[in-house]
């Protein structure tokens, strides 16, 4: 099979990051994660991964890898939880990249949407195309004509891996208030951090990246504070990203240990969750 290019410095190349952390953290941690269809990608994409696989296998890095297989892991229990109530519902992932979280929590019954940029959506097409009551959409999340797109008469889950630390806070308000609105009975999952948090990532992630036209704006120091945006948010809640939903404190090294506190401690890394009223309510 031809492979298909990754340009160096690009929005394209952020798939990298999440794709190959998974990748390495079934190598390093099998008995935590298994994820052969991110081997599987790996081996169909013409990059050089061998600078990409020194920095993650050095403990910072590792570090790095473990909380994006993890977030896939805990963004897919929401999607599941979701589901058990509401089986026929649509499973919406915002930002998808090259993540494949649908086809690991297909019931056979919902109905998924994997959103991204247009050029994102032309690689996944090659790599990973849509399935059986699945479509891959081409849009900006913040033009909401895609909302059109989802089919929501039988509940939706809306999860973003990564996505809204790309996005001014103003955007991510609208956005939000808009689902809401469109979306009553509906729950939006994603991962946050606070301004420390984010201020690092800038200056770790996306530079040892080398990704230079990216740029990180969202934060959040309390999740409750969202429930002052929309009064149609019925509920917002979080967890802890490592610990929350599977508690790996155990499973991993002391280094690894440590950087869990901190990030439960100190940047306040958080899976979390808005669930919007019904139009009853």
């Amino acid at each position: 099979m031809k492979q298909i290019h990754i340009e160096k410095n690009t929005v394209q190349e952020t798939l990298i990051i999440p794709l190959f952390g998974r990748l390495v953290c079934s190598e390093r941690f099998p008995e935590l994660f298994s994820d052969p269809e991110a081997k599987r990608i790996c081996d169909a994409l013409d990059y050089d991964f061998e600078e990409k696989r020194k920095k993650m296998e050095s403990p910072a890095g590792l570090f790095g890898a473990l909380e994006v297989a993890q977030r896939q892991y805990d963004l897919r229990c929401e999607a599941e939880a979701y589901l058990k109530a509401h089986p026929r519902a649509a499973v919406v992932n915002l930002g998808c990249g090259l993540d494949d979280t649908f086809s690991k929590v297909d019931n056979g019954l919902c109905r998924g949407y994997n959103l991204d940029l247009p050029d994102v959506i032309r690689i996944r097409n090659e790599l990973l195309p849509a399935g059986e009551r699945e479509e891959n959409l081409a849009c900006d999340l913040n033009d909401h004509a895609w909302m059109d797109r989802i089919d929501a008469g039988d509940g939706a889950v809306f999860f973003a891996a990564g996505v809204f630390y790309y996005f001014k806070t103003e955007d991510v308000r609208r956005l939000f208030r808009t689902m809401a609105e469109r979306f009553p009975g509906g729950v939006l999952v994603f991962d946050s951090c606070n301004a420390r948090g984010a201020k690092m990532m800038r200056k770790t992630w996306l530079k040892e990246a080398g990704i230079t036209d990216v740029a990180a704006f969202f934060s959040l120091e309390d999740p409750e504070e969202l429930l002052r945006w929309e009064g149609r948010f019925a509920s917002v809640s979080a967890k802890s990203y490592m610990r929350g939903y599977r508690d790996i404190y155990h499973d991993v090294g002391l280094f690894h240990k440590l950087m869990i506190r901190f990030c439960d401690s100190l940047v306040n890394m958080r899976i979390v969750r808005i669930a919007f009223r019904e139009d009853h309510a």
